[in-house]
């Protein structure tokens, strides 16, 4: 029996759920259980191998998993893609089908195991265990959009970014030359290479990405999540109660007031994925 993490990822989606199924298998690997990466891009087998997750499987999208994973592995989705043409046939399929979501009411349709955002014991709330060992705060404000900006909102917000002394951390998809026009909106600018580092040693992380919320709070910043797009209400409250502060859109005066809110000593971000990967191995009997 093998099991096998299945990440979606791309240009127009981002690395998030690749970081997120890394901070899984680094935690299982710690128990003594090796997990499978795979992924839809070549590139995010890259990213994963920077942050300890090696040989990683690319394929084309999760319809191709059947061709690697036999009848009895255990098979982890991270992903939005529709699976409701294969969630019956793979939970027939292998010995235990987990799906992570950033839903709260989603409830099972066939033997598929949800980890959801609510659930303590199995959570989707997955942060590598390194962002619990910060580094020394450097006073700094940084910024990371994502790892993808396809359609170039960073550009089409400048007015945004003008007055706040701050600096951003590269996309591994980003335009060839985008790097260029960045340039003259942002102070500094960190190649995605330096991510880690700067997620764990700044004083102060802004970001439209949940995962690096996360990580950024774990390793005890102060964060602002920008949210530009819809989210469950129960996930926007696990972000408040880790002391991560939340507005709506590109608006200076909300970051700005954000930013000088008192975070509260109890405000901490909660290991969960020790819990999730022991429960893991007691459901897998591992």
């Amino acid at each position: 029996m093998k099991l096998y993490y299945y990440a979606f990822s791309g240009h127009k989606w981002g690395l998030d759920r690749v970081k997120r199924g890394v901070a899984l298998i680094n935690s299982l690997k710690d128990k003594g259980v090796e997990v499978q990466l795979l992924v839809s891009d070549f590139r995010a087998g890259l990213v994963a191998k920077e942050f300890g997750v090696g040989d990683a499987i690319t394929m084309e999208n999760m319809m191709d998993i059947d061709v690697i994973a036999q009848k009895g592995d255990v098979v982890f989705l991270d992903t939005p893609e529709d699976i409701s043409s294969r969630l019956e046939q793979y939970s027939d399929r292998y010995s235990k089908l987990f799906y992570i979501v950033d839903s709260c009411d989603i409830e099972p349709l066939y033997s598929e195991l949800l980890i959801t955002p609510t659930d303590d014991k199995l959570s989707s709330i997955m942060i590598d265990k390194i962002y619990f060992d910060p580094l020394d705060k450097v006073e700094r404000r940084v910024f990371f959009f994502g790892d993808s900006d396809y359609d170039k909102v960073l550009l089409s917000r400048r007015d945004f970014f003008d007055t706040l002394n701050i600096e951003l951390i590269l996309g591994n998809y980003f335009f060839v030359k985008y790097e260029d026009e960045l340039s003259k909106i942002f102070k500094t600018l960190h190649e995605p290479e330096e991510y880690q580092e700067l997620i764990r040693n700044s004083s102060e992380v802004v970001t439209t990405s949940i995962q690096t919320a996360l990580e950024a709070r774990a390793s005890g910043a102060r964060v602002v999540y920008i949210q530009i797009g819809q989210n469950k209400r129960c996930l926007l409250d696990k972000l408040e109660n880790f002391g991560i502060s939340i507005i709506d859109g590109f608006d200076n005066e909300d970051l700005l007031n954000a930013l000088k809110q008192e975070i509260k000593e109890n405000k901490k971000v909660t290991t969960y994925i020790d819990i999730t990967t022991q429960n893991i191995k007691n459901i897998v009997n591992l």
